[in-house]
């Protein structure tokens, strides 16, 4: 699988996950908020900073009607109209280049999920170095076309998607010009529970579409996502907020500064853990195999005994002969007086 860059990061398997931090609606209206956020994710190691481009005009209609209205009684947005969700969500269109150019100072890398495609014109005006399409968008093959269009990487968000679904989305992608594609295995729950995830569907997803896979994820904690990196992910996206009691349309499963600097820790643990199929000691190792197991005698002996259970032992450290060879030295003469402590060499024997 090919290296991809984005925003001049090389992201692949060979680098540590790309880690990026989605602000969402998290600036709860603020845009004070907003930029500290920005700065937030700065301070913990992640690469990049997403937001969204949309407003409730492009997103839904102002309706009420039932299939207008958030339902779902275990949803933070119960009951809300998606008009009323999406109007206290957005990010004001004016904020995007404060933001994007506060992120670019402090050396993180900005990007946006366009919702229509008048958002993607608008994001070439900022030079956004790639895109991300959200889960409730991967069907949106129109969409698809005109960010793959730009020729810049694409993310895709997996969420919801059939096998069949993603085929035809990563096809509408490629033909339009992406070359630079990674998918995003992602549960659309919110938040999402761990036993949902199955996140086993990476290495399928790397194998069936021949792309790099990541994981926008919507659990708790890090676990998830560090158990990602052994299945091969190479991008985690997470939501963050400064505190969740600021609350927010998506706080409740969202970072906060300090979960988020450890899921950078953690995963680049996970990835360098990683390696390679290895046996025998490491370089590292090496030292330590003094420590190992080995014959020694363990009383005086003098030239013409014969070697016992009673006068050798198999101890640390690991200087004298292999434990493996202990049954054949047993009744062997002493060729030499020898006092206990003394590693037994076949030149003893």
């Amino acid at each position: 699988m090919r290296e991809i860059y984005l925003g001049g990061q090389q992201v692949g398997k060979s680098n540590p996950p790309f880690i990026i931090a989605e602000m969402s609606g998290n600036h709860n209206q603020s845009l004070d908020k907003a930029l500290k956020i920005v700065d937030a994710v700065a301070k913990t190691g992640a690469n990049a900073l997403k937001i969204q481009t949309y407003t409730a005009d492009t997103m839904t209609l102002n309706e009420a009607k039932n299939e207008f209205v958030i339902t779902d009684a275990k949803s933070p947005w119960k009951n809300k109209t998606l008009y009323e969700l999406y109007q206290e969500a957005y990010t004001p269109w004016e904020w995007h280049e404060p933001i994007f150019r506060r992120a670019r100072e402090i050396g993180i890398i900005p990007f946006s999920t366009p919702f229509d495609k008048t958002a993607v014109d608008f994001l070439e005006t900022l030079n956004t170095p790639f895109y991300k399409i959200a889960s409730f968008e991967n069907n949106d093959i129109p969409l698809i076309k005109k960010v793959a269009s730009t020729g810049k990487p694409m993310i895709i968000s997996t969420g919801m998607a059939t096998a069949a679904e993603l085929d035809e989305t990563v096809k509408a992608a490629r033909e339009a010009g992406c070359r630079d594609l990674i998918l995003l295995k992602c549960t659309s729950t919110y938040p999402a529970s761990p036993k949902n995830t199955n996140i086993t569907t990476i290495p399928h997803m790397i194998d069936l579409f021949q792309t790099q896979v990541g994981l926008s994820d919507h659990t708790l904690g890090t676990g998830v996502a560090v158990a990602s990196i052994a299945l091969g992910a190479t991008v985690i996206e997470k939501h963050l907020t400064l505190d969740r009691k600021d609350g927010g349309v998506d706080s409740t499963f969202s970072m906060e500064p300090s979960e988020m600097k450890s899921l950078v820790e953690e995963t680049k643990r996970a990835w360098q853990a990683i390696g390679k199929v290895q046996y025998g000691p490491t370089n590292k190792e090496k030292s330590s195999l003094q420590f190992r197991r080995s014959i020694y005698v363990s009383k005086n002996v003098k030239k013409g005994d014969i070697f016992t259970e009673d006068n050798i032992r198999v101890i640390r450290p690991g200087y004298g002969l292999s434990p493996k060879y202990y049954e054949k030295v047993l009744g062997k003469q002493v060729k030499n007086d020898m006092k206990s402590g003394t590693p037994l060499t076949w030149d003893n024997l």
